[in-house]
């Protein structure tokens, strides 16, 4: 495979099926809302944007949709680019895997901040993480 020229962004492939669809929804397994395939920001809706739940579809490259685990994948922690963006590190409660996704422009900013200031609500930890600041 020829190797990318440096700065230079790959676009994204679209993804041809989602998991559970229904047309131009699919239902989460968190929260049983409905959330529209289209996300702002990302090309690939692989998590809802109300309880931050996923389904483990994706095998290593975001849209391939090749896992064969199909387990719930919980939101678990968030860590930041060095460009400033947020992705949500996702925990598979049925093969044990982590993965890392892009966060959308719709996600619930409440419920992404809860997850990032998780390890400050563990008193062991919160001293030691205050004073790394």
């Amino acid at each position: 495979m020829p190797r990318r020229k440096p700065g230079r962004e790959r676009p994204q492939r679209r993804k041809s099926t989602g998991h559970g669809e229904r047309g131009d929804t699919f239902r989460c397994v968190g929260c049983r809302l409905d959330v529209p395939m289209i996300a702002p920001g990302t090309a690939h809706r692989n998590h809802c944007p109300h309880c931050l739940t996923s389904l483990h579809v994706d095998h290593r490259i975001p849209g391939d949709r090749r896992a064969g685990c199909r387990g719930r994948m919980a939101a678990l922690s968030v860590t930041v680019r060095h460009d400033g963006e947020w992705l949500i590190i996702h925990h598979c409660q049925s093969c044990d895997e982590l993965s890392a996704n892009r966060i959308a422009g719709d996600d619930n900013a409440l419920a992404l901040l809860r997850i990032a200031i998780r390890p400050l609500s563990n008193p062991r930890l919160r001293a030691n993480a205050l004073l790394t600041l």
